[in-house]
């Protein structure tokens, strides 16, 4: 049996709301209930998330994610890349790394630092080990003939 998305009943507000689970590959970072609202960053721009949205899948690049719970106020997290998925009223986050707790700015500012500049380490990483497998494998091809 399918569980509709829209609650008509307004009296069951608890119901209307999402549930927010932030994952990082070692522990859970933060879980919120009755959260109104989430703005998070994709390749293709700024996605906002009500809670009757239809479900999806989002990649997350770094950036920063924010979200609104029915207390205290919208929040906002520094986060790596990863993937945001949304069924019914529970919203999953997976990334490689999140920080909470600092003002907007300086948020913002450790994004742009920290996982923007690591995404492009890596990215460099990559292709020098690319280009070192390809020279053993033409080494490789050399010794064969």
């Amino acid at each position: 049996m399918l569980t509709p998305i829209y609650n008509p009943n307004p009296n069951n507000m608890e119901q209307q709301l999402m549930n927010l689970k932030i994952l990082l590959p070692y522990k859970v970072f933060n879980e919120t209930n009755n959260v109104k609202s989430i703005v998070a960053e994709t390749s293709a721009g700024c996605y906002g998330l009500l809670p009757h949205r239809l479900d999806f899948a989002a990649a997350l690049v770094p950036g920063i994610f924010s979200y609104e719970a029915e207390t205290g106020g919208i929040k906002y997290v520094a986060v790596d890349e990863g993937v945001m998925i949304k069924a019914g009223l529970q919203v999953l986050v997976s990334v490689r790394n999140a920080v909470g707790g600092a003002d907007l700015g300086k948020l913002h500012q450790l994004a742009d630092k920290e996982f923007v500049n690591i995404n492009k380490e890596e990215k460099d990483a990559r292709n020098v080990m690319a280009k070192i497998e390809g020279g053993l494998m033409q080494q490789l091809l050399k010794l064969g003939e």
